[in-house]
């Protein structure tokens, strides 16, 4: 047997950003009215959804499941980049990082999952008007919906699993400003060689099965909102996708780049900068593009005001 002289690594260190660390208290400044506008938004919609019985439909009720993953989603990324960038606390212990990792991928896969539950939801709803209400009852819902925590949570607690295995005895420095999968992959002193081939086919089968069923999804409804006889039913119609189109864009377009390339320390400097789109402004501007134009939302939102006014 071949004997080494190393020192399991205990910690990491998230480099951040360091070419901007210098501005770190304007930075930090940004990414917390960021994150607070993110919460609050997501918590708006699941607040109003819940009390609001005008909104206990298929549609809202994915959409509120939705806004509570993004509420988790962030809530697991960005208090520590908010410490880096005031405080300078940049290591972070093993098991967190590990935790980190998991809660990370798990919640965003879960996402990719219910983007997908919505855009089938749509297509029923615009595609098959009368067969809707009789096949997305509330206990489809809940089971599409459990469905997608489930799958997520077996795909990526494998993948963490066999990344708690590897070694980590050479460099601590992450760099990224989360323990992102490619980067602590990158770190490891064990051959990753299957470990990043199982990473890549993964993520590679949760990005494209949910991008492929979107897509003809979303196929089957521009040709059912073409052949609408009324110009104004056309554009009602294509209102109430219009805004998961560009959310899927931000989101595929970013996880795409970041992800599905075979070799991750090909591009892990670019990586943090894409990363900042899905844990930063996605987040942001997914409750301004779902409430936006609905028409639904603003009617529960002044009832709301409404009553509070005749309160006082």
């Amino acid at each position: 047997m071949r004997l080494r002289n190393e020192t399991t690594i205990a910690e990491f260190t998230l480099e951040g950003f360091p070419a901007v660390q210098h501005v770190g208290k304007l930075l930090f400044l940004v990414h917390l009215l960021a994150y607070l506008a993110s919460v609050t938004g997501n918590m708006f919609i699941i607040t109003i959804t819940w009390t609001d019985h005008r909104l206990q439909t298929p549609m809202y009720f994915f959409l509120s499941s939705f806004s509570f993953c993004e509420f988790c989603f962030i809530t697991t990324v960005i208090p520590k980049l908010l410490s880096i960038f005031l405080l300078g606390q940049q290591t972070i212990n093993f098991t967190s990082c590990l935790t980190q990792a998991f809660s990370f991928l798990f919640l965003g896969s879960t996402i990719f999952f219910l983007m997908t539950v919505m855009s089938l939801d749509r297509y029923l709803a615009i595609c098959k008007p009368l067969h809707y209400p009789t096949i997305m009852n509330l206990r489809v819902c809940f089971l599409l919906v459990f469905f997608c925590y489930t799958v997520s949570s077996i795909i990526i607690t494998g993948l963490i699993l066999k990344v708690s295995q590897l070694s980590f005895c050479g460099p601590r420095v992450i760099p990224h400003f989360f323990c992102d999968l490619g980067p602590l992959i990158h770190l490891s002193c064990s051959d990753t060689r299957s470990i990043e081939t199982l990473a890549f086919a993964l993520i590679s089968f949760i990005l494209f099965t949910s991008l492929i069923i979107t897509i003809i999804a979303y196929s089957n409804i521009m040709f059912t909102i073409m052949r609408l006889p009324s110009a104004k039913e056309r554009q009602k119609a294509f209102s109430t996708c219009s805004s998961h189109l560009i959310v899927l864009s931000l989101m595929y377009g970013s996880c795409v780049f970041i992800y599905v390339k075979p070799k991750q320390a090909s591009r892990l400097d670019s990586n943090r900068e894409a990363a900042l789109v899905n844990t930063v402004l996605t987040p942001l501007l997914n409750p301004v593009i779902y409430t936006l134009h609905n028409k639904q939302v603003h009617q529960a939102l002044r009832d709301v005001l409404s009553r509070v006014k005749m309160q006082k």
